[in-house]
């Protein structure tokens, strides 16, 4: 398959864009309310007969929270947020479930296995973290604390106060996270999470 062109990108934006303004439910009528593009030219533009240009992307990047390079480079259909690059840290994988400038980011975490388990080695920055395990046996060091959670299991806690992420015996470890800045809490319902979850760290 040959390599794309210029122009096989900015033909392809106006599908992507009806896919999702469509997908976060707003009208052509809304949008141009939201960016000051008339809806004459954003309908132009997903129906392709307006070319995308730098002028018209911009309103379009603020309005829907998404970088510029996803409106042209991400897949045809579905919201850019969810077809992002996995990033590689420490040993683990992190996928981004979420693409929001500042606010709370949410995050697929994956711990591989490992013959023999690492030893910890607790971090601390500024921050909220809230977590759900959802596969293998997560071993949670956070201060003084040494914690195995099993699946179902929830945990939330300051960032600032020293943390650690591992393996409780060597398995791969599956988990969500929710990271917000300091100050932001996952809010839970007081139903969810009895069950000896890790809550109120």
């Amino acid at each position: 398959m040959g390599r794309k062109t210029d122009d096989d990108v900015l033909d392809s934006v106006g599908p992507r864009l009806r896919a999702l303004r469509r997908d976060r439910g707003i009208t052509l009528a809304e949008l141009a309310a939201r960016t000051g593009v008339s809806e004459s030219t954003l309908s132009r533009l997903e129906s392709g007969q307006r070319r995308a240009t730098l002028e018209l992307l911009l309103p379009l990047s603020r309005t829907y929270d998404v970088p510029l390079d996803d409106l042209v480079g991400a897949p045809r259909t579905g919201d850019p947020r969810i077809h992002l690059k996995p990033i590689h840290r420490f040993g683990m994988t992190f996928i981004p479930l979420s693409r929001r400038p500042g606010g709370v980011q949410a995050f697929k975490m994956i711990i591989p296995a490992r013959p023999e388990p690492l030893e910890p080695t607790p971090q601390t920055h500024d921050g909220f973290e809230w977590l759900y395990v959802l596969n293998g046996r997560l071993r949670l060091v956070l201060g003084e604390r040494d914690l195995t959670l099993p699946p179902g299991e929830a945990a939330e806690f300051d960032t600032s106060s020293p943390h650690w992420l591992g393996s409780a015996d060597g398995g791969a470890v599956e988990l969500l996270i929710l990271f917000g800045v300091q100050g932001m809490r996952a809010h839970v319902s007081p139903d969810a999470g009895r069950r000896g979850s890790a809550k109120g760290l």
